[in-house]
C-alpha cells in the first residue's frame, strides 16, 4: 500500500487542498467581518454559495459516473483556482458581490471535486485495504484543518488578505499540479445517448438501488447522527467558552477533539477485526449520543473536554466505516451519483442543524439544547437498530470484505 503512487498523489492532494480551503475559510471571515456588519446577511452570503453546489450535485454525480475520475478533478480544480483569482478582484474592488460569485465557484468545484476523489480511492487501492485508507485520509483532512486555521490566525496577523489568499491559490495550483500524476485505470463507459437515457438521470437511479441494499440505506441515515453535533460544533464550543469564562477552552476543545478523531480513524481497523461495520455504526452512533448529553455538565471542564474526546473518536471510527460500506457495497457505476447524494444531503442537514443550534442556543440554553439533540440522537440509533437488526446476519460477512488479511 505504501508503494502506491496514486494513494500518495491523492493523499498529498488532500493535504495541500485542505490547507488551501481553511487559508480561504479564515480569509472569509475576515472579510466579511470587516464589510458585512449583519450576521444574518454573512448567514445568507454563506448559503448562497452552499445551494449553489446543492443545486448541481445532480448533475455532478452523473458526470463522475460517465467520465474519468481524473477528468472531473481537474477540470474542478481549475475552477477551484479561478475562484480564488474572483476572491482577488473582490478585495480588489473591496465588493461582496464578486465575493458571492467567488462562494459559488467555490461550491461548484466541490460538488464536483469530493464525490470525484471518493469514487477514485477503490480504483487505485485493493478493497481489503479501503477501510485503513478511509481513515487515514480522514486523519490528513484533519491535520489540514488543524494546520490551515493555525496558519491563517497567524499569517492574517503579519500579510495582507489578498497575500492570504495568494497562497491559498499557489496551494491549489500545486494541487493541480498533482493531480495530473494521477495515473487511473477505468473501464470504458459507453456514452449516454438518445437510445440509452438511463446514464442521463441523475439520482433517479440512486433510490432504486438503495431499496436493494438496506446496509447502505442505514448507513446513509446514521450518517446524519454526527450532524447533530457537527453541525453547530463551532456555537457550542463559543457557549462553553462562555459558560466557563475561559478564552483557554476553546484551543483545549479544537485540540483534544482533532486528537481523539485521528486515534479512532487510527484504531477503527483494529476494532473491524473483532467487530462488523454494522456494530461499529451503532455502537458508536450511540456513542455520539451519550457524548452529547454529557455536555449537560457543560459547565464543568473536565466533562465538556470528556465529551469532545468522545465524539471525536466516535466519528474518527464512525465515519471511515461508513465510507468502506459505501466504496464496498455500491457498484463502481453508481459511486458518484452516491456520493454527490450524500454530500448534497450533508450540506442540507449541516445547514438546517446550524440555525436549529442557534434557535436552542438562544431559546433553552446550552444544556437542554444537547439533551434534545442526545435523545435524538439515540432514538434514530434505537428506532434503526430495530428496524435493520435482521440484515446484520446477513452483512456480517462485510467485516471480512473490508479489512486486511
Amino acid at each position: 500500500m505504501l508503494r502506491n503512487k496514486n494513494l500518495w498523489v491523492l493523499l498529498i492532494g488532500e493535504l495541500v487542498a485542505g490547507l488551501g480551503l481553511w487559508l480561504g475559510i479564515i480569509g472569509n471571515l475576515e472579510f466579511m467581518q470587516e464589510r458585512v456588519p449583519s450576521d444574518f446577511m454573512k448567514s445568507l452570503i454563506l448559503a448562497a454559495g452552499l445551494l449553489a453546489g446543492v443545486a448541481i450535485s445532480p448533475f455532478a454525480g452523473r458526470m463522475v459516473d460517465q467520465h474519468p475520475k481524473k477528468t472531473i478533478m481537474l477540470y474542478s480544480g481549475a475552477v477551484r483556482c479561478l475562484s480564488v483569482l474572483v476572491m482577488l478582484v473582490a478585495i480588489h474592488y473591496n465588493s461582496v458581490w464578486w465575493m458571492i460569485i467567488f462562494l459559488v465557484f467555490v461550491q461548484l468545484s466541490a460538488a464536483f471535486y469530493f464525490p470525484a476523489i471518493q469514487a477514485a480511492i477503490p480504483l487505485v487501492a485493493k478493497e481489503k485495504d479501503l477501510l485503513q485508507i478511509n481513515g487515514i485520509f480522514m486523519n490528513v483532512s484533519t491535520i489540514s484543518r488543524i494546520l490551515g486555521t493555525a496558519l491563517a490566525g497567524i499569517l492574517l496577523v503579519l500579510i495582507s488578505l489578498s497575500l492570504l489568499y495568494t497562497l491559498s491559490l499557489i496551494a491549489y495550483l500545486l494541487l493541480f499540479i498533482m493531480t495530473c500524476f494521477l495515473s487511473i485505470e477505468e473501464p470504458l463507459r459507453e456514452k449516454p445517448t438518445h437510445c440509452n437515457p438511463k446514464r442521463d438521470t441523475g439520482f433517479k437511479e440512486v433510490f432504486p438501488l438503495l431499496k436493494t441494499l438496506p446496509i447502505v440505506t442505514m448507513t446513509l441515515i446514521l450518517s446524519l447522527i454526527p450532524l447533530f453535533f457537527i453541525g453547530g460544533f463551532n456555537l457550542i464550543v463559543i457557549n462553553i467558552s462562555e459558560i466557563q469564562d475561559s478564552s483557554a477552552i476553546k484551543g483545549l476543545i479544537y485540540t483534544a477533539e482533532g486528537i481523539a478523531f485521528m486515534v479512532g480513524a487510527f484504531f477503527v481497523k483494529q476494532i473491524s477485526r473483532k467487530q462488523s461495520p454494522y456494530t461499529i455504526l451503532f455502537a458508536f452512533s450511540t456513542t455520539i449520543g451519550l457524548a452529547q448529553l454529557l455536555l449537560y455538565f457543560a459547565e464543568v471542564p473536565l466533562l465538556s473536554l470528556i465529551a469532545f474526546i468522545l465524539f471525536g473518536f466516535s466519528v474518527g471510527c464512525f465515519f471511515p466505516t461508513a465510507s468502506t460500506i459505501f466504496q464496498t457495497r455500491v457498484p463502481k457505476d453508481f459511486h458518484g451519483r452516491l456520493f454527490s447524494f450524500r454530500n448534497m444531503m450533508d450540506r442540507l442537514i449541516f445547514q438546517v442543524v446550524l440555525i436549529m443550534t442557534g434557535f436552542l442556543l438562544d431559546t433553552v440554553g446550552l444544556p437542554y439544547m444537547t439533551v434534545i439533540f442526545g435523545a435524538l440522537s439515540l432514538t434514530m440509533t434505537g428506532l434503526f437498530y430495530i428496524k435493520f437488526k435482521d440484515i446484520k446476519n446477513a452483512d456480517v460477512s462485510t467485516n471480512e470484505d473490508i479489512q486486511t488479511v
